[in-house]
């Protein structure tokens, strides 16, 4: 996941799971936990086990995050690239948020449709001497079939929410999820096919040096087990391969004039 504003990105992480900003200066940002989040970040199962046994309402915490480091003696948590605190909050991004819907909030006189879009958000890792990825975010209208290229930088500008706006309804999509995602599978497949692979035959050709290379350094003495496992490790790391993985995606609601 990149990350370019760490405390923007914190700041919007906190803000959309309903958790209240205390305050926000100068890379010190107080948020008031909810339960739920309580929950996810702050270890405490045994209080949460307690109250709820008790039949109490609870007491979430407050969070001080510090992002800037002129700020690092201040009162709070110290948090950076690679700190437990971001690391934890994104493996909880990917893995329990990893799919959402949403609908895109507007303040309508008539009833007004909202058309479903498929939105997925897929790396392309290409492996082989070296590796490399390429992040692509495309969404696809479920009525009509219009495909639209970085689809991510398109929502930024759009207020979303879990709940649809009053006077809203959604249209029924015509194209299934599965067929919708083979869809774009299928234009990510047509790009990778254009490309130039010059990568994938230098990697073929340093697999090969290796190969030679290990044989040459075994003898008739040495066990077969032993170098069918180097081997395999060799083929394993220089074989080129090209992967698809869906870091995240959803169901998104949408005006029709939106996109």
């Amino acid at each position: 996941m990149e990350i370019h504003d760490l405390n923007a990105f914190l700041y919007d992480f906190f803000k959309a799971h309903h958790c209240p900003i205390l305050t926000n200066h100068d890379g010190v940002l107080t948020i008031q936990l909810t339960e739920e989040m309580d929950k996810v970040l702050m270890n405490r199962p045994f209080y949460w086990h307690y109250i709820k046994k008790m039949g109490y309402p609870g007491d979430p915490m407050q969070l001080t995050l510090i992002t800037n480091p002129d700020k690092r003696q201040e009162k709070g948590e110290w948090i950076h690239f690679g700190s437990p605190r971001l690391q934890q909050i994104i493996r909880y991004l990917q893995q329990a948020e990893k799919y959402t819907k949403l609908f895109q909030q507007l303040n309508p006189n008539v009833n007004t449709p909202l058309f479903p879009w498929l939105v997925t958000n897929i790396k392309i890792s290409y492996q082989g001497k070296h590796k490399r990825d390429e992040l692509f975010s495309i969404g696809l209208n479920l009525i009509n079939g219009v495909l639209k290229s970085d689809m991510m930088d398109l929502l930024k500008a759009i207020s979303l929410e879990t709940t649809i706006s009053d006077y809203c309804y959604t249209l029924s999509p015509m194209i299934k999820l599965h067929s919708g995602y083979k869809r774009i599978e299928s234009v990510l497949d047509q790009y990778v096919e254009s490309q130039e692979h010059s990568w994938a035959v230098e990697a073929l050709q340093a697999l090969e040096e290796e190969t030679k290379l290990l044989h040459h350094f075994y003898t008739e003495d040495t066990e077969d087990e032993t170098m069918e496992r180097e081997l395999k490790e060799i083929q394993e790391r220089f074989q080129p391969k090209i992967t698809y993985h869906v870091v995240n995606g959803g169901l998104f609601y949408l005006a029709s004039d939106t996109a």
